[in-house]
C-alpha cells in the first residue's frame, strides 16, 4: 500500500504491475478510485457559478452529459482539472482530482456565496470502482440493469443497478480504453466490488493498482494533478488550451490566459522516449545534448583501481521530468516533462540526468499509445 492523493492509501499492485497493465489492455481491469472528490452543486445559480469557474463552456451541455475542464486562478494557474456532470439545469456534480479535492471543494464553495447555488462535498458518501478494457462493456451489460450500454456514448452517463445497488455509470476513464466509472454508495461498495470480481472471471477481470494506473495513463499522455499540473502552470503550458473557451465573456483567469495566449509560453509539457529500460526519477533534470561534458577520471582504490571513471559536467537545465515509467504496451521507457519551448518540438534530442548519468531521450508526440483514440471508441 502507498499513500496517495487526498491522504488515501492505495495498493501499488495486486499481483504484477506488468500483468495488470497488459490485462487491462487485453481484457478488463478494475481499480478503486474512491479518492476522487465529488462536489454536488444545486440551485438556480448553479450553471452560472460553474461556467464562471471553469475555462470550458457548460451552458450547451445536455442532461446526462459530462465535460472536462480546468479550474484556474486569477493568474491563470491550474487549481485543478475536473469533470462536470449535468443532471439538470439546476443540478450538477464536479468530480475533482484526488490530491487537491479539499482545496477544490473550498474554492467552489467560496465562489458560491451569494450565487443562489448550494455546494456539498459528497466524497465520503461515494465510492468509485472503475472498470476498464475491451471487455468492460460486455461485463457491465451482464451485471447491470437499467442502462443501454450499446447507446451510451463516450463522456455520457446513466443510472442503473448492479445487483440491488443503485449506481451512476459514466463512460469514461483514465486508461485510454473503452471503460466505465461506477459511482456507488460507499456503504454498498464492497458488495459491488465482490460481485464484479466474481462475474468478471469469465471476462478475464483483474484488479489493478497504482503502478498499472500510472503506466496506462502515461502511455496516453494523461495528466495527473500534482507534478504534471499545479498552480504554477496554465493550460497553455500543459497542452490543455483546446478546452479554453474565450468566447465566454467572463470566467476566473480569463484576462491572464488571454495574455499567455498572446505572449506565448517559455516551457511546455511534452512526451519523451528514453534510450534504455530504466525510468528516470520524478523531478530528474533535463539538459541539452551540447550542454553536458564528460570528464574522465580513474578509480584510485579497491579491486577496480585504475579503471576509468567517467564524471559529467551538466550545463544549463532545460526542464524537469514529472513522471517516467516503462510503457508495457509500447515496449519503451517513457517520460512526461516540462521543457523550454526551444527544445520542445517533436524529434528534439535531449539528455535526462539518471543517477547523475546522462541518458538520451527524444521528444515524442503524445499519446504514445493508440494516438487515433480507436480503443476509446471500442474499435480494436
Amino acid at each position: 500500500m502507498v499513500k496517495g492523493g487526498g491522504d488515501f492509501f492505495f495498493p501499488l499492485s495486486y499481483t504484477s504491475p506488468i500483468e495488470e497493465h497488459l490485462n487491462t489492455r487485453a481484457n478488463v481491469g478494475m481499480q478503486d478510485l474512491s479518492s476522487m472528490g465529488e462536489v454536488d452543486i444545486k440551485g438556480p445559480g448553479a450553471e452560472r457559478l460553474i461556467n464562471c469557474l471553469l475555462v470550458n463552456e457548460i451552458r450547451d451541455m445536455e442532461p446526462g452529459q459530462m465535460r472536462y475542464s480546468t479550474l484556474c486562478n486569477a493568474e491563470g494557474g491550474i487549481v485543478d482539472d475536473v469533470t462536470v456532470y449535468k443532471f439538470s439545469d439546476e443540478h450538477f456534480m464536479i468530480v475533482t482530482s484526488s490530491g487537491p479535492r479539499k482545496k477544490t471543494y473550498r474554492w467552489i464553495a467560496d465562489h458560491a456565496i451569494g450565487t443562489s447555488s448550494y455546494v456539498s462535498d459528497l466524497t465520503a458518501a461515494i465510492a468509485l470502482p472503475v472498470v476498464q478494457g475491451p471487455k468492460s462493456r460486455d461485463l457491465l451489460a451482464r451485471v447491470t440493469t437499467g442502462v443501454d450500454f450499446a447507446s451510451l456514448k463516450y463522456f455520457r452517463f446513466a443510472t442503473g443497478s448492479i445487483g440491488e445497488t443503485e449506481v451512476l455509470i459514466s463512460r469514461s476513464g483514465y486508461t485510454g480504453e473503452l471503460g466505465y466509472e461506477i459511482y456507488t454508495p460507499a456503504e454498498e461498495a464492497a458488495s459491488v466490488w465482490e460481485l464484479l470480481v466474481r462475474e468478471g472471471k469469465a471476462y478475464g477481470l483483474l484488479p489493478y493498482g497504482v503502478s498499472a494506473m500510472q503506466s496506462l495513463r502515461v502511455e496516453k499522455g494523461y495528466a495527473l494533478y500534482g507534478n504534471d499540473l499545479n498552480e504554477r502552470y496554465t493550460p497553455f503550458h500543459a497542452g490543455l488550451e483546446r478546452w479554453v473557451r474565450f468566447e465566454k465573456r467572463d470566467f476566473v483567469g480569463r484576462e491572464a490566459l488571454l495574455r499567455v495566449q498572446e505572449q506565448g509560453v517559455d516551457e511546455r509539457w511534452v512526451g519523451l522516449v528514453l534510450d534504455g529500460e530504466l525510468p528516470a526519477p520524478t523531478g530528474a533534470p533535463v539538459y541539452s545534448v551540447g550542454g553536458v561534458e564528460t570528464q574522465e577520471r580513474r578509480q584510485f582504490s579497491g579491486p577496480e583501481a585504475g579503471a576509468p571513471l567517467d564524471r559529467y559536467a551538466f550545463g544549463e537545465q532545460l526542464g524537469q521530468v514529472t513522471i517516467s515509467i516503462r510503457g508495457h504496451s509500447v515496449g519503451k521507457t517513457l517520460a512526461l516533462a516540462y521543457l523550454r519551448t526551444t527544445h520542445a518540438w517533436p524529434g528534439s534530442r535531449v539528455l535526462v540526468a539518471l543517477n547523475e548519468r546522462p541518458v538520451l531521450a527524444t521528444v515524442t508526440p503524445t499519446p504514445f499509445f493508440d494516438p487515433q483514440g480507436n480503443r476509446l471508441r471500442a474499435k480494436y
